[in-house]
């Protein structure tokens, strides 16, 4: 489990997209898990978790490079 001292959501998408499945804690939002290179919404969700999980799923979506046809 990686515990990240501040909410960085750049830095927390590319752990979760390089480790690709696990669990994180995040200091003031709190305990994540994460399949397949995507934040994984929890059961009991409030909205802090929503918001953390968009944000971080969007910015790894970002970074994700679309496969071009040659």
């Amino acid at each position: 489990m990686r515990i990240f001292n501040k909410y960085q959501p750049l830095l927390i998408a590319k752990y979760v997209k390089t480790f690709f499945s696990g669990r994180l804690y995040i200091h003031g939002r709190g305990a994540f898990n994460y399949a397949r290179g995507i934040l994984v919404m929890p059961e009991h969700a409030d909205e802090r978790h929503r918001i953390t999980v968009q944000e971080v799923n969007q910015l790894i979506g970002k970074m994700q490079t679309p496969t071009e046809a040659v």
